[in-house]
């Protein structure tokens, strides 16, 4: 079978025609970069975003948290039972020590000292009666009238008098200090912070009628650990954010428990804080005692990666980003920082090592690293 010479000759065309243009296309098509994800080479971050390793005063701080307490705070009660009577004073009324607040009815006891009062006068009248027949049976012994027993008598007699003069004197002392203890006095200059009973209530022995606290001195109770409370010492400064308080207070650790709690193993510090405008008795407080200080290389602890198994920082070397790894020591803000941003000690990388920012996230190792200035610099 004869093949056609004109068509095996079209078909020749066509496929050089085709080939042709595949070339032409591969000419003019733009070139692609060695891989799909192909990275930049070089960052640019601002100089704010660079830092420069240095010295820095650190505090170790302990944290502390607590509710505020009164250090002067006292509950009146009654000494004496009786009915309340006179007690006019609300939550929130300021009183004076010694100011009278109340008191219990004083009817019973009024008529106690009187009834002692009269014992001790009939007393006193045994007493003269006994010393009269003494100063006389005395001289009549010397007369050679009577005995010398007669009048060891009389004697006898005398003391015996003497002694129910003192009993009933000191039977009235007890029933004069029972009508003042029915007078319910104010021991501290304050404030009325719960009232316990009202009039007309009959009050047992040290039945609670009200609190009266003094906010002019405020302390912190706080819970240290074993750990913590050996770091904490007598005169140390901490820093409180106080409910309700719009900045930090200032406050010193006063006093610390000698001994642990029972249980919890925890002791007790107590710190000072300087009473303001609002402040009240129950607001919770938590803050940092600055505990240690020390000089050293440190860095924001923001600054630090953890994301490889040991902590480590990008810090730029001859232009380019270079991991450091680092060994963490004390953490603590500043001294005398107020915006509360925690430092740490770093060892590892030279002081003046120019360190990257924590917020840049984490770069490739060996890029490029160029820095701008602000805008309008």
């Amino acid at each position: 079978m004869k093949i056609n010479k004109k068509i095996v000759l079209a078909a020749l065309v066509l496929t050089l025609l085709a080939a042709w243009g595949i070339r032409q296309r591969s000419q003019t098509a733009p070139a692609k970069p060695a891989g799909a994800n192909a990275q930049a080479d070089h960052i640019e971050v601002a100089e704010t975003d660079v830092m420069t390793l240095g010295e820095q005063e650190l505090t170790q701080v302990v944290v502390v948290s607590g509710t505020l307490r009164a250090v002067q705070s006292a509950w009146v009660k009654a000494r004496v039972a009786g009915e309340l009577q006179d007690f006019q004073l609300r939550e929130g009324d300021a009183v004076k020590a010694g100011q009278v607040m109340g008191r219990i009815d004083p009817t019973e006891f009024e008529r106690r000292l009187r009834q002692a009062q009269e014992q001790a006068e009939a007393a006193k009248g045994q007493v003269e009666i006994a010393k009269k027949q003494y100063d006389n049976n005395a001289a009549l012994v010397d007369q050679g009238f009577i005995s010398k027993t007669a009048l060891d008598t009389s004697l006898f007699s005398l003391q015996s008098a003497q002694a129910n003069l003192r009993a009933a004197q000191a039977g009235a002392d007890v029933a004069r200090k029972s009508l003042e203890d029915s007078v319910l006095r104010s021991p501290i200059t304050g404030w009325i912070a719960a009232r316990g009973a009202q009039n007309g209530e009959r009050l047992g022995i040290d039945a609670k009628v009200a609190e009266v606290v003094d906010l002019s001195q405020l302390e912190l109770e706080a819970n240290l650990s074993p750990a913590d409370a050996a770091k904490v010492r007598v005169g140390q400064s901490a820093r409180l954010q106080v409910e309700g308080m719009g900045s930090p207070v200032t406050a010193k650790v006063t006093r610390i428990n000698p001994s642990v709690q029972a249980g919890s193993r925890n002791v007790l510090a107590y710190l000072q804080v300087p009473s303001q405008a609002g402040m009240r008795q129950g607001l919770f407080a938590q803050g940092q005692i600055g505990a240690t200080q020390t000089h050293s290389p440190a860095l924001p602890l923001t600054v630090v990666r953890t994301d490889q198994s040991s902590p480590y920082v990008q810090w730029v070397n001859n232009g380019h980003v270079n991991y450091a790894q680092v060994k963490l020591g004390l953490r603590g803000p500043r001294v005398e920082q107020t915006d509360g941003e925690i430092w740490v000690q770093v060892e590892g990388l030279p002081v003046g090592a120019s360190v990257l920012a924590g917020h840049l996230g984490r770069l490739r190792e060996g890029l490029s690293v160029r820095t701008t200035s602000p805008k309008g610099n």
